[in-house]
């Protein structure tokens, strides 16, 4: 998608993409790269840059320093989403304290009672200690770690837009922008020198 977007950025100019840039839902440069039309952040965020290239900036370090402010604001909302479960997962295991406490202080009340009666008193105060620990180490707290990679994944997606953008504005032919914004993709995902060679000869 970023191939075609500079090619013809670079064969007609800039404002070439401004019929796309500003109904991107329409445009049939974006529409034809539909895993990237569909997502939201991604879309907007490269046309917003794009549409101010079309608007005539033209200093790559002050786009960038634009571009990383976004990015870590962006970081730090989602990482604020990611930590408000992480801290709800902490504080599970106190709360089960809480719950076997209560259940403990319902069995002094019991003391009387024969010992099957209070043994099933507290055991009923232990499961609260056991429902704690299990839902923060086993469903919140991974929770929280998996939105934190997905979020994580989510940013280096943008940044390697960013890095494409850049290398555009600085003169470089598409083929080699798009190999700039490649080299910043975690190693599970990226794709070899090979394969993007591949694509871009079957996007001509």
């Amino acid at each position: 998608m970023m191939y075609a977007v500079f090619k013809l950025a670079r064969t007609k100019g800039d404002l070439a993409l401004e019929v796309h840039v500003e109904n991107p839902n329409e445009s049939d440069l974006f529409q034809s790269y539909p895993s990237f039309a569909k997502d939201h952040h991604a879309v907007e965020f490269l046309c917003d840059y794009l549409r101010l290239l079309t608007l005539g900036a033209g200093s790559p370090h002050e786009m960038e320093a634009v571009m990383e402010a976004e990015l870590e604001q962006h970081h730090a909302e989602k990482h604020a989403i990611s930590g408000a479960v992480q801290t709800m997962g902490d504080a599970m295991p106190a709360l089960g304290i809480v719950a076997a406490v209560l259940g403990v202080i319902h069995t002094m009340g019991s003391i009387t009672e024969p010992p099957e009666v209070l043994g099933h008193l507290i055991g009923a105060a232990l499961v609260g200690t056991f429902s704690g620990i299990l839902m923060s180490y086993g469903l919140v707290s991974p929770m929280a770690g998996s939105l934190e990679a997905t979020f994580n994944s989510d940013s280096r997606y943008l940044e390697c837009v960013k890095v494409g953008v850049i290398a555009h504005m600085q003169g470089y032919a598409p083929q080699v922008s798009v190999e700039f914004a490649r080299k910043v993709l975690s190693s599970n995902v990226r794709p070899s020198f090979a394969e993007v060679e591949e694509m871009l000869q079957g996007a001509e």
